[in-house]
């Protein structure tokens, strides 16, 4: 066995339906120099079980437990103080790498020396009997990934600020380092910023239009996308999305950051606002209506929004 390039975080709570499949994903990948840490964080099913039974059966698998729950930001940053490896990446326990994800983003990595690597991703759906199926890639995914673009930036690519997702990406670890990047804790949508941060802070990356990831929206509703009709989930979601943009801001990366919000506003704000007309909470209204007319400040006007869309963007606004 070769030594490891890459280490994979992999965190989980209550994923025992889920996990065995992600860590397939791993198992079946094309490149087979990687390692992992398994992050249990504090399950009440059998997760911590089902991890150590794969690190009992395969070295590679390493476990961290946590005694209480303390979200997923934390779980990644306790795994990213086990990153001995020079790339590493990350997969939720519930969602699944593609057999050449780790092939293709390392392998690119290799060939340029850029900073990271982006790929393509798509929803794995329930299919209505009992099982999943993978999606479409959507066209804010292909936007931010295809075409291959080797060694660029924010500045040349300012549509990649759309892929904020950590599973899409691999890094090097010393890139991280020199960032100081670690996931807000505590709070829901976490990766949103530090993936700005990665942008405006990497002196170049790749993307490659590969799918890498499939990304589960789970039969059971239970996920935290899934529970954006929250007023709590609704406040981290805006908070993520605001703290995104003003990273891209402050570090001077404005056509970036107006393409992130023309992305908000045709893609994050029309559902929400769908949920809020009727929400029994005119709590959930009021965020709303203040973070739609703080982005809509920062360059709405110029965004390109279907009929309905500029609709319901005009609606939150007098919120």
């Amino acid at each position: 066995m070769p030594p490891a390039a890459i280490t994979v975080i992999v965190p989980g709570f209550d994923v025992a339906p889920y996990a065995a499949e992600a860590l397939d994903s791993l198992r079946r990948q094309t490149r087979r120099d990687w390692v992992a840490v398994l992050v249990d964080d504090a399950s009440t099913d059998g997760t911590g079980a089902l991890f150590e039974s794969a690190a009992a059966a395969d070295p590679r698998f390493r476990v961290v437990h946590h005694a209480r729950r303390r979200g997923l930001g934390a779980a990644r940053n306790t795994g990213l103080e086990h990153v001995r490896t020079p790339f590493l990446g990350f997969l939720d326990a519930d969602d699944l790498f593609t057999p050449v994800a780790l092939d293709r983003l390392l392998g690119v990595l290799d060939q340029t020396g850029s900073d990271f690597a982006i790929g393509a991703y798509v929803r794995l759906r329930p299919d209505g009997i009992g099982g999943y199926e993978p999606g479409v890639v959507q066209p804010w995914v292909s936007a931010a990934t295809d075409p291959e673009r080797r060694a660029t930036t924010i500045d040349r690519h300012p549509d990649a600020s759309g892929n904020i997702v950590a599973w899409s990406k691999v890094s090097r670890t010393d890139f991280w380092r020199r960032l100081a990047l670690a996931f807000p804790e505590g709070k829901a949508y976490e990766d949103q910023i530090v993936a700005q941060r990665m942008y405006a802070g990497a002196r170049a990356f790749d993307v490659v239009p590969d799918v890498v990831a499939h990304w589960r929206e789970r039969a059971d509703g239970s996920s935290i996308t899934q529970t954006k009709d929250a007023v709590p989930v609704l406040r981290d979601y805006l908070e993520a999305m605001a703290g995104g943009i003003e990273v891209l801001e402050a570090t001077g990366h404005p056509a970036a950051a107006r393409s992130r919000v023309r992305l908000i506003l045709a893609m994050d704000v029309p559902p929400l606002v769908r949920i809020a007309q009727g929400h029994p909470d005119d709590a959930y209204r009021r965020a709303l209506g203040r973070f739609t007319r703080d982005v809509w400040a920062r360059g709405g006007a110029g965004a390109e929004l279907d009929a309905e869309a500029a609709t319901l963007v005009d609606a939150a606004r007098l919120w």
